[in-house]
């Protein structure tokens, strides 16, 4: 396999990996391509290296910045932006707990509703199980950052 192939099976799985958070599988792919640039890249240069349109690039890159995982430089005196991936793991992390709170959250108001002692028990186990994983990932994050 050349390293061209193994590019390419990288962008692939990231477009995959993100695609299974239900985010489009092109922002997975053109945050895998921004993880392994080595500098900030424009959009035309990110749809030229994965064959994509200007404006799917434009999308995805949006999307990547609304979860913290890149960002977007502008360029004095042009409309151009130039975009780098941004601390990667540590934001990915970060962007699941919060998902994951607002789920304990609805499992949580669904206690309320709960049929009966045991649906609400069960309701409160789940809530529990997925509060106790942020917690597990806030302290490794804490202790990288140390």
């Amino acid at each position: 396999m050349t390293a061209a192939d193994d590019r390419a099976a990288f962008v692939t799985a990231m477009g995959d990996f993100l695609g299974s958070w239900n985010l489009p599988r092109t922002t997975g792919r053109v945050y895998g391509q921004l993880l392994l640039g080595s500098g900030p890249v424009s959009l035309d240069e990110l749809g030229a290296a994965l064959g994509l349109s200007k404006g799917a690039v434009s999308v995805a890159v949006r999307e990547l910045v609304s979860w913290g995982l890149a960002r977007t430089i502008p360029q004095p005196g042009s409309r151009r932006l130039l975009v780098e991936a941004v601390s990667g793991f540590e934001q990915l992390l970060a962007a699941s707990h919060e998902r994951t709170r607002a789920f304990v959250r609805v499992l949580r108001s669904g206690a309320r509703s709960a049929e009966g002692e045991p649906a609400e028990a069960r309701l409160e186990e789940v809530a529990e199980f997925f509060e106790s994983y942020v917690d597990a990932g806030d302290r490794m994050l804490r202790a990288r950052r140390t």
